[in-house]
């Protein structure tokens, strides 16, 4: 029988919050950040093109059973489309597909947003994830096809206009989970007959993190080099991690806790009894005046510590999904 092999990194959990720059990959930054804690495991929960500024929240550890949660909520942009040109990838990476010489006014880009608020159908850019015949439909656009991307439903809670100029529009935009901001800005220019694209795009809010919780690569670099600084190591493509001796904990210190991202669920305090009991995969009654009889999800915490995810049933919690003490 093989012998499982002894796993790499620290087990660290928790959320990384990242002020993503532009000119960085969403794979890029996860692996970054894992390098950086030297945790076993990491995720983001929603990628952000690599033209996009912004939040990009990064989970470690025990963190990751909760990307979910994150992914579903609602998530703020700060965008600016840029009249006059379609491009082939909705922003400025493709080139100009279609182009007018028209300009719209404030009024007849106020008066279009009305469309784009609510529950709406859109159409997914070409270049994007989507998956069409178990293919991913930016590599059948980068060998040249146009495919037919089915539209899908959509929520956008509010859309606004912060700054109108001649030639492009800044517009701030709160949506659900599956919204292309670049379909978006594509479809408001078809519909003022002048064209448009992104010509910069900026998320600033994920549910439930909001920008108080950001951190930058710098501030993480420095937190776990110190004085270090520049002269810091970091592997080559393919290479080991490089191991250094050094104290984690003001990198540590930056992390959000786990927890924060099931603030949309119940939370039940339990005791350090009943804790040991679900870690092990078991029921326990639920007490006290204020705790709901039933839910279908909720998240019991001992200590302020996060303990399972599981449904109640009947004055039970039941645990679905257990986390490390």
């Amino acid at each position: 029988m093989a012998r499982r092999g002894k796993k790499k990194g620290r087990p660290v959990s928790g959320w990384v919050v990242l002020d993503k720059p532009v000119g960085m990959g969403s794979t890029e930054a996860v692996s970054k950040i894992k390098w950086l804690f030297q945790a076993e495991k990491a995720g983001h929960a929603g990628t952000l093109d690599p033209l996009a500024s912004g939040m990009l929240p990064i989970a470690l550890g025990e963190a990751t059973k909760t990307v979910p949660y994150v992914q579903d909520g609602a998530k703020i942009y700060r965008f600016t489309v840029a009249w006059g040109d379609e491009r082939s990838t909705d922003d400025l990476e493709g080139p100009v597909t279609k182009s007018s010489e028209l300009r719209p006014a404030e009024a007849e880009v106020q008066a279009l947003l009305a469309k784009y608020t609510g529950v709406i159908m859109q159409t997914p850019p070409q270049f994007s994830a989507i998956k069409i015949s178990g293919e991913r439909a930016y590599d059948l656009a980068r060998e040249g096809e146009t495919v037919d991307i089915p539209p899908r439903e959509i929520e956008i809670g509010r859309l606004d206009i912060i700054e109108h100029h001649t030639d492009h529009t800044v517009f701030e935009v709160e949506c659900g989970k599956g919204t292309y901001v670049r379909s978006l800005a594509r479809d408001m220019g078809r519909d003022l007959g002048c064209f448009g694209h992104i010509s910069d795009l900026r998320r600033v809010e994920v549910e439930p993190f909001t920008q108080e919780d950001f951190v930058t690569i710098a501030e993480l670099e420095a937190a776990r080099f110190g004085a270090q600084g520049e002269d810091k190591p970091e592997p080559a493509d393919g290479a080991e991690p490089i191991e250094i001796p050094v104290n984690f904990d003001a990198i540590d210190a930056l992390l959000v806790d786990t927890s924060a991202a099931l603030d949309c669920l119940p939370q039940i305090a339990i005791s350090d009894d009943a804790a040991t009991k679900i870690r092990l995969g078991n029921p326990v009654i639920i007490r006290g005046r204020d705790a709901p009889v039933e839910a279908e999800e909720a998240c019991a915490t001992a200590r302020g510590k996060l303990v399972a995810i599981g449904a109640i049933e009947q004055g039970m919690f039941k645990p679905k999904r257990v986390f490390a003490g």
